[in-house]
């Protein structure tokens, strides 16, 4: 063989494997969690991952008297679903209220949509929100305040995104930008 075809070869062999997309958040790596949803959506309806096929899902935890983290993620998915344009009709964010004591659906149907009208808000009993936040490894500890508030809940704060065919792909952290989630939401849309 020809010693510049040889030494060519890698260059030319590196040329034929189909790259993966740069994404900007933390890929995951085909993730033993995160498979099952089973909660009640604000509007009664029972809800599950499978519900929502063909669509990037956001998925993110939180609860409704949260004073900054679940506000603000809140609005900065708002302003990605704003920037995605027509696109933002193939995403489905989703907000798991850790809080089901104080977050009964009629008073999660005022707080979600209030940041998009798309964006459900979804709960469940105790034990039920438990096991969805075990299943998603999601930390919550609730936390007695000398307020009117009574309690808080320290908890995990990114969110999570899967692909139109269901797989959790992404981990989006609380300090991600908004161009940064929008960049990851096309390329998952893209296939």
């Amino acid at each position: 063989m020809d010693r510049r075809l040889f030494l060519a070869l890698p260059w030319l062999l590196a040329g034929c494997k189909p790259s993966s997309p740069a994404f900007r958040n933390t890929e995951l790596n085909k993730p033993a969690f995160g498979k099952r949803l089973d909660l009640q959506d604000h509007e009664g309806r029972m809800r599950s991952l499978a519900d929502f096929s063909g669509k990037v899902i956001i998925l993110f935890f939180g609860y409704t008297s949260c004073p900054d983290i679940c506000p603000t993620m809140l609005a900065r998915l708002a302003e990605v679903m704003n920037k995605l344009g027509t696109m933002a009709e193939r995403v489905q964010v989703l907000f798991v209220t850790l809080d089901p004591e104080r977050d009964s659906a009629a008073r999660l149907k005022d707080f979600v949509p209030w940041f998009h009208p798309s964006f459900l808000g979804l709960r469940g009993s105790t034990e039920e929100t438990r096991r969805v936040a075990e299943e998603f490894r999601v930390f919550s500890a609730r936390k007695e305040v000398g307020s009117e508030l009574g309690y808080i809940l320290d908890h995990s704060a990114g969110a999570y995104l899967f692909d139109p065919a269901g797989q959790l792909r992404l981990y989006v952290g609380d300090q991600a930008g908004v161009d940064d989630i929008v960049a990851d939401i096309r390329l998952l849309l893209a296939g």
